[in-house]
């Protein structure tokens, strides 16, 4: 089946098999290792990526889903060399130790951050309870969410 989508921002347009998974179409044959393949029954919330903004696990979603859509990775995130401010956040907070599931984080919080721009603590714990993490214990996913936040809010450079 032919699939056509935009895909970090870019128009795509690709053969899927009717059974084929999102996560690997994007791993496997597009090359966005970004994505990561985690539990594979959508329990972990490593696979998740953004479906006309909306954060959806890829390892549950079929690739033909997809057309027609919008298709946002964590490699569409940067511009270039430089990082989005929620990647450069969670590097700042110590968000990130063994890095797999931070992408999935970063795409669910971006997320959160586009529909709740000031959301508090308890709103990112509940926004992110469907991504899982073995090494941060939390504490600093949820400081690097607020930082993104706050400095959203408060660009560098503005005038406040």
């Amino acid at each position: 089946m032919k699939v056509e989508f935009n895909l970090n921002g870019r128009r795509r347009r690709v053969d899927v098999e009717p059974n084929q998974l999102l996560l690997n179409l994007l791993r496997e044959e597009l090359g966005l290792t970004g994505t990561k393949y985690g539990c594979g029954i959508g329990v972990c919330g490593a696979c998740t990526v953004l479906l006309d903004g909306e954060p959806v696990l890829s390892c549950l979603t079929l690739a033909v889903e997809v057309d027609g859509r919008e298709v946002e990775t964590i490699e569409g995130l940067g511009k270039g060399e430089r990082l989005d401010p929620l990647q450069e956040a969670f590097m700042e907070a110590g968000a990130i130790q063994c890095g797999f599931c931070t992408p999935g984080f970063i795409m669910t919080a971006k997320a959160l951050l586009r529909e709740n721009p000031e959301p508090t603590e308890r709103e990112i714990r509940e926004y992110l309870k469907g991504n899982l993490c073995r090494c941060t214990g939390y504490v600093n996913i949820v400081k690097a969410v607020k930082l993104a936040a706050e400095r959203s809010k408060h660009p560098a450079g503005s005038q406040s």
